[in-house]
């Protein structure tokens, strides 16, 4: 499957895309809801299967204008991004979110939120990745997904 960036060139859905930060920051930015809530890779380490993405909690993320906190539908998003992501960079291609579960734990009210991601079990079938979403020091979210890694 080839995927296409901002600026229409192809983006090889390979293992290449998946081993550097740099073919991670395209493959991310070539999705309009990814670049509408500003998503940003922040690392990845695949050995350790941990992959952090984050986000302005203004803008589109925002829950209401002026508010000065992330919806809760932005939240999911970032959770379901970043597990996807962590997934992917294991698996070396894309791979499909199956189930996501969210628990809010308070507002993310920080001028940022950054999730991370750790796998938790990587198997032949699925994956269960669990999520921390951090915003000015604090956890405000927590997410759980599991993935389809079959081909």
């Amino acid at each position: 499957m080839t995927r296409k960036s901002r600026t229409g060139a192809s983006v090889a859905n390979n293992i290449e895309v998946w081993t550097s930060l740099e073919g991670l920051a395209e493959l991310l930015a070539t999705t309009p809801i990814h670049r509408f809530l500003g998503f940003q890779i922040v690392r990845f380490d695949k050995a350790a299967g941990t992959l952090s993405i984050s986000c302005p909690t203004s803008g589109g993320a925002e829950r209401s204008d002026g508010a000065g906190q992330a919806h809760g539908g932005a939240i999911a998003t970032l959770i379901d991004t970043t597990a996807t992501f962590a997934a992917c960079v294991a698996a070396g291609r894309s791979v499909p979110t199956m189930n996501l579960h969210v628990d809010y734990l308070r507002p993310a009210a920080g001028p940022e939120m950054t999730a991370t991601a750790t796998i938790r079990k990587q198997g032949r079938t699925a994956a269960i990745v669990d999520i921390d979403i951090v915003s000015a020091t604090k956890l405000v979210a927590i997410g759980r997904c599991s993935l389809a890694m079959a081909s």
